[in-house]
Parts: C-alpha cells; structure tokens; sequence
C-alpha cells in the first residue's frame, strides 16, 4: 500500500444529503432482508431439497461472483452513481416478486439472478456515494453510521417480515420487500447529485493542475495486501454465508409453524449489536488501525459454528447470534474502509471493492453447496463443524499475513 503524502481537505455535504443517505442506507437494508434467511424457510415450506435450496443459492453465489468486478467497475465509470443505484433496486424488487408469484425451479433461479446481478452494482455505489459525500477524511465514521442505519433497517424490516410470516405466510417476506422499493427511492432523491465528488467517489485524488497518468485497472491485481485480504474474505464467507440459513431450514423441520419468528430474531439481535457498536468501530478503527478489529471480527465466526454444531434450545441460538453482530460490525465497516485505504489515489475504489465482492461470491457460493451436501449426508451439526473449522483458517491467515492499512497521516 502507498497512500498518498498529505491529507486532503474534509467535503462539506449539506444535512439533506447525508440524511437522504441515512434514509437511503436503511431502505435498501430492509430491501434485502428478504432474501437473507427467509429464503430458505420459504422455499423449505414449499417442500424444496436442501440441495436444491443450496443449488439456487450456488448459482446465485457464481453469478455474484462473475458480476463483481464488472460491477464494481461499471460504478467507477458511471457519471451518475445515484441512478446506477436506483436502477439495482428496481431489479431486486422484480426479483423479489418472481419468488413470491412462481416458486418454481425456473423462476427462482432466474429471480436469484437478478437479484445477485443488481447487488453486483448497488453496494459499490453506495460505497462511492458515501466517499464522494464525506471524502477519505471521515469516510471511517461515515461507514460506521451506514452500517448502523443499515442494522437498524435489517432488524425492523426483519421483525416485520417474521410477523408477516407467522400471520400470514412465508411468501408475504417477498411482497413487503417490493412495497419497499418506493421509500429506497425517494431518499435516493433527496441525496444532491452535485455534492457527491466524482473523482474522490471512484478513489482518485482530487483534480491538480497538473495531473498524474491515470494508473491502469490490472494494477490492482498486484496490490498484495489487497489479495491477501480477498483470501481471507473468501474463507470467511465460505464457512459464514450458509449458518444462518442452514440453521432456519433445521428450525424448520422441527418447527415450520415458529420458524419465520425464530429466523426473524436470529436477523434481529444480530442487527442491535451492529446498531450500538458499528459508529464506535469507525471511531477506533482510526486510533486502533484496521487490524486489530478485524481479528476480532474473524474470532468470532469458528466460535458461532462450535456453538450451532452443539446447540439446540432456540434461547441459547439466538445467545450465539451476539457473536454474528460482533462479526457484522466489524465487517459492515472496515471491509469498505480497508478497500478505500489500499485504492486511495488509484481511482479504482469500486473495481477495489469488486475484487473483495468476487472474493465474497466464491465462498459464499461454495457454502451453501458444501453445508448442503454435508447437511444431507452427515447431518448439520457435522456440517457446522466443517464450517467452524474453514472460519479458523481464515482467522490463521488474517493473523499471519495481512498488514495494517490505516494510512500514515491518520496515526495518531
């Protein structure tokens, strides 16, 4: 990493802007909810295999995983971030709805399509969004104030989709995500184009008079602490993407009628941790650096699968679920943060992310097959010790290889 001499100058946003983005950050958040967990409860009521289940999430895993760095670099060439992320909520919406119409094979598969391509663009322009608002300057405490509206709208919009699961039925979670499409969009509108910068919004420096060569994309896959950090990643979305839902689709053989509510809390009490903890995380990060946060962040996870592969009672599962806020914290924030430190001056911020984002896709995509198979064949609690045991390799890397990241001018 080589940040560049010197600070730069903090933006001034107006209190429209950064609210809109607040609101912006909340709704997107209950947006995506429903295809967390839920999806396994639902497609598990309508008495799919759990290879199928693991199938429709692999496929929408991979396509994650080829759509990343497009993505990612689509947003750093696009003029208007704000449309680019209107655009993907449209997309999920649409998605969402094609599970809750046709629950079968083909349009599922189709509808997880769709919606892993427009995430493929959304997170990367919400990140541009915040850094082109508050600069790298404060990016650290805007990131933890997103992931705090972000836990705020999983937990409400969770708690509502389980009670619309329980009253109603699993298939209502897919129409109040739709409904959700109207409120992401106004605060979209509310956030002023001519405040985000373009240039610090792609990680570019700001404009000079004299200006350097621009440095070419495939330079990034150079950028060792950057792999590094993708290799950990991946191992730690290969053993994390499929606990929580292989979990809701145990619950929900031994009790479909509670499920949703179980599932609903499992999402909630998570979502609280991040709420209280996330804008601290921001704060320390700058004094701590990156590192020491981050190797808590990855402890946590082997821990939570220990305790699934053991743990039956649902009071002492959603006990477990603390840990997974812990793990979400960290990662809602600094995963971005680390991102926008390796990328500063690059203008490559969100072909950055993308790589992270590819990262993500292989192992979340290989996840939820291996707990799949696993599950099927061993039984889950066999399947969350496998699982336990890649989250420890993943914690050993991070240890042992990867650098801090905070820049020199921000050591204090």
């Amino acid at each position: 990493m080589q940040p560049p001499a010197g600070s730069e100058p903090p933006l001034t946003p107006s209190r429209q802007s950064l609210r809109g983005l607040d609101w912006f950050i909340f709704f997107v958040a209950d947006v995506q909810t429903g295809f967390g967990p839920f999806v396994s409860v639902y497609l598990t009521e309508q008495r799919w295999t759990q290879f199928d289940i693991g199938l429709v999430l692999s496929v929408a895993g991979f396509v994650s995983l080829i759509g990343q760095m497009p993505g990612g670099a689509l947003v750093d060439a696009a003029r208007s971030e704000r449309f680019v992320a209107a655009i993907a909520i449209a997309v999920i919406c649409v998605s969402a709805l094609t599970y809750a119409v046709l629950p079968i094979f083909p349009m599922v598969l189709a509808g997880s399509i769709l919606h892993s391509l427009a995430s493929c663009v959304l997170g990367p322009a919400m990140a541009a969004i915040s850094l082109g608002l508050v600069g790298h300057a404060a990016i650290g405490q805007r990131l933890g104030r997103n992931a705090r509206f972000a836990s705020v709208g999983n937990g409400l919009a969770a708690a509502a989709m389980g009670a619309c699961g329980y009253l109603l039925s699993s298939r209502a979670v897919f129409i109040v995500t739709v409904l959700l499409l109207v409120p992401a969009l106004l605060a979209l509108r509310t956030i002023s184009e001519s405040e985000i910068d373009p240039e610090r919004a792609h990680g570019a420096p700001p404009r000079r008079p004299v200006a350097k060569p621009p440095i070419k994309p495939g330079a990034l896959m150079h950028n060792r602490p950057l792999l590094i950090f993708a290799g950990c990643l991946l191992l730690f979305h290969l053993a994390n993407s499929a606990m929580l839902p292989l979990m809701g689709s145990v619950v929900t053989m031994r009790s479909a009628h509670w499920a949703t509510v179980i599932i609903a809390a499992c999402i909630v009490v998570p979502q609280l941790v991040v709420a209280i903890s996330s804008p601290w995380i921001g704060t320390r990060a700058q004094i701590w650096g990156r590192r020491p946060l981050l190797l808590i962040g990855f402890a946590a996870l082997p821990i939570r699968g220990l305790l699934f592969a053991s743990v039956t009672d649902p009071s002492l599962l959603l006990a477990a679920q603390l840990l997974d806020g812990v793990t979400a914290a960290v990662l809602s924030v600094m995963v971005t943060l680390v991102v926008a430190d390796l990328t500063r001056g690059t203008g490559h911020f969100n072909l950055g992310l993308g790589i992270l984002g590819t990262a993500t896709g292989i192992g979340a995509a290989l996840s939820s097959t291996l707990a799949g198979y696993m599950s099927d064949h061993f039984g889950s609690p066999a399947a969350f010790a496998v699982l336990a045991a890649i989250a420890f390799v993943g914690l050993t890397v991070l240890w042992f290889l990867m650098p801090e990241t905070r820049p020199v001018e921000e050591e204090s």
